[in-house]
């Protein structure tokens, strides 16, 4: 559930990029960072191994804008793809506000990507919540490798809630914007119901 701060007048929420190891989550903040107004975001803080796969997690922070009369702040995290960080993880998903799934569309990687769905659901299960009751968008990307799965074979395997989606190529920077408008859209619907106030301006 998002963070208040009565003494700052700010909201913080928390958006976490969930996905099978070296399935694009760090490439979406990594592109993501860059095309945020520098005076709107931190700085982007990555831990890797030198395989260059997230050993802990990716993180940065983003300004979106006010609501009623708090300034929105968003959080973005990306998990650790390997399976034996699974702590990490799980503590990356708590009060987690929005959560955006990166499936990579390669249909060798299908597996990969149904055992991190399933671990996704698990470690939600862990704080009495489920993907069915967490705002959440799916990502197919890196669509323009040649063993690409049609989009509406991944929307059969993986969008089990009938979320939005979208078709990327992270590394080219298509479809990373607009996966993180429709995540924060949820989620600032979400906050509009609750808290009352415009959310779609501040998701654009």
């Amino acid at each position: 559930m998002p963070t208040f701060h009565p003494t700052k007048q700010l909201i913080r929420v928390k958006v976490v990029y969930y996905g099978a190891g070296q399935c694009g989550k760090t490439t979406n903040l990594k592109m993501l960072h860059q095309v945020f107004p520098a005076g709107s975001r931190g700085a982007m803080v990555t831990l890797d191994t030198e395989s260059e796969r997230t050993l802990f997690f990716d993180y940065f922070p983003a300004h979106l804008g006010n609501l009623r009369g708090y300034k929105v702040q968003v959080d973005f995290f990306s998990v650790p793809g390997q399976s034996f960080y699974n702590s990490t993880r799980r503590e990356l998903l708590r009060n987690v506000d929005g959560l955006v799934f990166v499936a990579d569309s390669s249909e060798r990687r299908e597996n990969a990507n149904l055992l991190a769905l399933e671990n996704l659901e698990q470690n939600l299960a862990m704080y009495g919540r489920s993907l069915k009751d967490t705002p959440h968008v799916l990502q197919w990307n890196k669509r323009d490798v040649q063993d690409a799965v049609p989009v509406n074979v991944m929307e059969t395997l993986y969008n089990r809630y009938g979320a939005s989606s979208e078709s990327a190529i992270a590394s080219e920077m298509v479809g990373v914007w607009e996966t993180q408008t429709a995540v924060l859209r949820t989620v600032l619907e979400r906050l509009s119901q609750q808290y009352g106030q415009q959310p779609a301006a501040m998701a654009g």
